[in-house]
C-alpha cells in the first residue's frame, strides 16, 4: 500500500519488534527487526536510510513506546516533513499506558507541544526545546495526530487601526 502511494522511487523501511516480520525485508520495502522505543536502533535505521521524510507510527500503541520513538525521531525528521501517530485511541486504555486522567495520557504530552510550539506567547517553560524549534502545527484527528516540521520563526507583531499585539 505505501508503495503505491509514495511511489516507486521512495525508500520505505519498516520497522517492527517481531522477527518473524523479516520475511517481509525486499518484497516492498525493507524491514528491520527492532523496538520503537530503542533510540539507537532507531536513529541506525535513519542513517541506513539516508534520512527520513516521512514517520508513520504504526507501532505497539504504547504511551511510553510512542513518546520514545517521537523523541528520537521527529528530530531526525528532515525539515518539511510529517510525523503521523496513529492509533491513539489507545492514549486511554490502562493496558497501554494510558488512561482519560492519568498524566501518563499521549494527550496530556501534547498539551505540552502545544504550549512549547505557543512558546512566544507565554512565559512558562519549554518542555522539548528541540522540538519547539521547528513544530510548525499540529493536527488532532479521530486516533491520530500528525505533526508537521518546518523552520520556525518570531512572529512579527503587527498593528490594525490602533490595536496593537502584544506579548501576554
Amino acid at each position: 500500500m505505501w508503495r503505491r502511494y509514495f511511489g516507486q522511487e521512495a525508500i520505505i523501511f519498516g520497522i517492527d519488534i517481531n522477527p518473524a516480520c523479516a520475511i517481509f525485508n525486499g518484497r516492498s520495502g525493507a524491514v528491520r527487526i527492532g523496538s520503537q522505543d530503542d533510540p539507537e536502533f532507531l536513529k541506525s535505521v535513519v542513517a541506513e536510510m539516508g534520512g527520513v521524510d516521512v514517520v508513520i507510527d504504526d507501532g505497539s500503541h504504547e504511551m511510553g513506546h510512542i513518546k520514545a520513538s517521537l523523541l528520537t525521531l521527529f528530530p531526525l525528521l528532515s525539515l518539511g516533513g510529517t510525523y503521523v501517530i496513529e492509533d491513539l485511541l489507545t492514549a486511554y486504555w490502562r493496558e497501554f499506558g494510558g488512561g482519560l486522567t492519568t498524566r501518563d495520557n499521549f494527550f496530556v504530552f501534547l498539551r505540552h507541544m502545544i504550549d512549547d510550539m505557543h512558546h512566544w506567547y507565554h512565559r512558562g517553560s519549554v518542555a522539548h526545546l528541540d522540538m519547539s524549534r521547528s513544530l510548525t502545527g499540529l493536527h488532532v484527528h479521530d486516533s491520530m495526530v500528525i505533526l508537521d516540521k518546518s523552520p520556525v520563526f518570531a512572529p512579527v507583531h503587527s498593528r490594525i487601526g490602533t490595536a496593537t499585539t502584544r506579548r501576554a
